[in-house]
């Protein structure tokens, strides 16, 4: 049973949330402790650092995109056998779907889960201040209960003391750490954030440098004893086997049915809860690598492409023609394929990066993707589709979130596109959601568990294959 639980928040993004909370993991993890991590929001990149620190798999928490029993379903369920939980917020506090109200914000989060809230605030070029920062986030909302405060990039002692001065005013804000800057811990980033775990690896990530940086700076006992889940509100959430009825139903008696996953450097976008009501509703689950295997894993019904960095290795993709080709022959069989954002474009006729290089991809649509220098597309979108597909009936509704830096830079006429996209905004007349036989492809990462039916669909889809 979970004995501790906390939120690392920040002010903002960039304010030092994740490094945190990688060290807050890691010096939890280096005390014999048994650590659940988990994001949120729609992020990818910060749950994969997450897994590399601690060696499990950490999960997305999301306010928007699933409803609360859902979010405190995927809590309660993997915190079953941890000693603590770090869930890393989401860019500031309070930041989320709109700026009228709290969905999808860490705050909300928190709530649900009924977690106390540290606060990360960056200090670099800022003294009393810091402090007025604090009290300003502590009592935007009086509901959400503020444990205390890291101060993150301390310039030194001197900035240190002014720092512990200017919190004896307020000292009903508890200040749990002050962490001096460490530039030589930093993660880099390129577009889409920063660098995938997998292109990093673990020695990368110096994890016994950021659980001593942690160490050194921050009252992790103090942070513990905040965080106690003795005596605080049990977190509800009915989110189980009733959600899971249809799928459930169509896994009954039934062998499993191997569905291939493309997982690599090139893609590696996944949301573990969608993999998780897969094998839920009957999936075996089958890894491959689109960059090493020569061909598709024996016996599967099915492929999933996930999202990732393919046109980072667009050449060597391409140079795979045996792979390609089978997946194309495939998809012309009728096999069920899902496939999101990058794998989208691995199954389009060529990537174009951005060197103007072109490079062969499998085929399956008869688009280009070119890759841009600026950001095509970035946020929530809520997807429903017009026709029957592997995702299930005409009507079904999920949501998700899009990001991404290319686009189609030609399209082939005769494709169908099955979703009605809304943005945050209630804008809707994107065309998306591309349909060759039992290809489905698209930009929009979705998340299944805003509706769990699909993964029972997609796997019905892949039963009758072959």
């Amino acid at each position: 049973m979970i004995k501790s639980a906390f939120v690392i928040a920040g002010t903002h993004s960039g304010c030092g949330k994740t490094i945190v909370s990688l060290g807050i993991i890691a010096e939890f993890a280096g005390r014999g402790l048994t650590v659940q991590p988990f994001k949120v929001g729609p992020d990818f990149i910060d749950p994969g650092h997450h897994a590399m620190v601690v060696g499990r798999t950490s999960h997305n928490l999301d306010g928007w995109m699933m409803d609360r029993d859902c979010n405190c379903g995927i809590f309660n369920r993997y915190t079953l056998d941890a000693d603590a939980a770090v869930v890393e917020g989401v860019m500031g506090l309070f930041d989320g779907f709109s700026g009228g109200d709290e969905s999808g914000s860490t705050a909300q989060m928190a709530k649900w889960l009924d977690l106390p809230v540290v606060l990360v605030i960056d200090v670099a070029s800022m003294a009393r201040s810091a402090a007025a920062i604090a009290v300003g986030f502590r009592r935007f909302d009086l509901h959400l209960f503020l444990a205390g405060v890291i101060l993150n990039r301390v310039a030194g002692p001197g900035h240190a003391e002014i720092l512990k001065s200017a919190f004896e005013s307020v000292p009903e804000i508890p200040v749990l750490g002050r962490l001096p800057r460490k530039n030589d811990l930093a993660i880099p980033s390129r577009h889409l954030g920063l660098v995938t775990a997998e292109d990093m690896g673990a020695d990368f990530l110096q994890a016994d440098k950021l659980a001593a940086w942690i160490e050194a700076g921050v009252d992790l006992d103090g942070m513990l004893d905040r965080s106690r889940r003795q005596g605080m509100q049990e977190t509800r959430g009915t989110y189980s086997d009733d959600a899971q009825s249809l799928s459930l139903r169509i896994a009954l008696d039934k062998n499993p049915v191997r569905i291939g996953v493309a997982r690599d450097e090139a893609f590696c976008f996944y949301y573990q809860e969608n993999l998780r009501l897969l094998e839920e509703a009957g999936a075996e689950l089958v890894r491959f690598s689109p960059l090493r295997d020569r061909s598709l894993p024996l016996g599967i019904k099915g492929l999933i492409l996930g999202g990732g960095y393919p046109e980072l290795r667009a050449e060597i993709l391409s140079r795979n023609r045996v792979l390609l080709r089978e997946i194309r022959r495939a998809a012309a069989a009728g096999m069920a394929m899902y496939a999101e954002c990058g794998g989208f474009m691995y199954l389009m006729e060529e990537i174009e990066d951005l060197q103007g290089c072109t490079h062969a991809m499998a085929g399956v649509f008869p688009f280009r993707s070119r890759m841009e220098k600026r950001l095509k597309a970035l946020g929530y979108r809520e997807i429903m589709t017009w026709e029957d597909s592997i995702l299930g009936p005409a009507g079904t509704t999920i949501r998700g979130h899009e990001f991404h830096y290319s686009a189609i830079s030609r399209q082939a006429a005769g494709v169908s596109s099955i979703y009605r996209i809304v943005d945050r905004k209630g804008k809707t007349g994107t065309r998306e959601g591309f349909q060759v036989n039992n290809v489905l492809g698209s930009y929009v990462h979705l998340h299944w568990g805003s509706n769990p039916t699909v993964a029972g669909n997609f796997v019905s889809y892949c039963r009758k294959y072959g």
